[in-house]
């Protein structure tokens, strides 16, 4: 069983792979996605208005898209999260982060955040806690916020639907083997922010979410996983993978392996700096 991981300066775990020391990260977690809201008021034709919350979302990105949705100032719905957070399990500590669950939800009229944020939260906690979910995270030994916590990190990671079963294996089998998690998705979540790229001084920094320092789950979810994220963390593919890259789109390459992983990362590197060919 290997106990060791190689060097923090030659290893990368994430899917996109590295560029030198330079890594990728999180699939586009807080890029800008197209959030469609239909604003209707009485008299409309008894239509309603919807708002879509998209799966990888963070926090920060819901309660900005429900201030907008809502037509509040900025920073309403946030102040309005104390309201709900008798709703979380005890372990989220009053942050909803990974519970605010990602589906179409109707804006009645004049509706307030607190409501929109709690209905929300109240579909996470049907979908999470019912018996394939919450079965599955006892038979894995981890309760559903810790499951919650591994389909985050499968959401940000897993460059296809396909893929995330495999992610979910990787984080297991790291967690079994005392090996840090290394995932990029996690240190940009500390930095809050999105970027493809993470440099070697971004694995250092001193935050709990830093998986390259720390050792385990980070103490929250990093996003709002779906449910295929949540299916894949609580009921993995059988594998021995501890690492993996996308060399090209629609190319993950999962090992056990470290020098083959190597030969993947290379293969990467050399794609990357090809005339004309510009890194996945």
């Amino acid at each position: 069983m290997q106990t060791n991981t190689p060097p923090r300066s030659t290893m990368r775990l994430t899917r996109r792979g590295r560029i030198v020391l330079v890594a990728t990260g999180a699939v586009l977690v807080g890029t800008a996605v197209a959030v469609p809201l239909l604003i209707l008021g009485p008299g409309d034709g008894g239509r309603t208005a919807t708002l879509v919350i998209p799966e990888g979302w963070r926090a920060s990105q819901v309660y900005a898209a429900v201030d907008k949705a809502l037509a509040l100032p900025a920073g309403s719905a946030k102040k309005s999260v104390a309201k709900v957070a008798t709703k979380l399990p005890d372990d989220a500590h009053g942050n909803p982060e990974g519970y605010l669950f990602p589906a179409t939800y109707p804006l009645p009229w004049k509706a307030k955040p607190e409501k929109l944020l709690a209905r929300m939260v109240d579909t996470a906690n049907e979908k999470f806690n019912g018996a394939p979910i919450a079965a599955g995270a006892q038979r894995n030994a981890m309760n559903v916020y810790q499951a919650v916590t591994i389909a985050s990190i499968v959401q940000a990671e897993a460059a296809t639907t396909s893929d995330m079963g495999k992610v979910a294996r990787v984080v297991f089998n790291r967690l079994e083997r005392g090996m840090p998690l290394q995932m990029d998705s996690t240190v940009n979540y500390a930095l809050g922010r999105s970027t493809l790229r993470t440099t070697e001084s971004d694995t250092r920094i001193d935050n709990p979410y830093n998986t390259y320092q720390r050792m385990g789950l980070p103490p929250t979810p990093i996003a709002n996983p779906g449910e295929e994220a949540m299916r894949a963390a609580v009921n993995p593919p059988a594998g021995d993978w501890l690492y993996f890259v996308t060399v090209r789109p629609g190319d993950t390459r999962f090992t056990a392996d470290y020098t083959e992983h190597q030969r993947n990362v290379a293969e990467f590197n050399t794609r990357g700096k090809s005339p004309g060919t510009a890194a996945p």
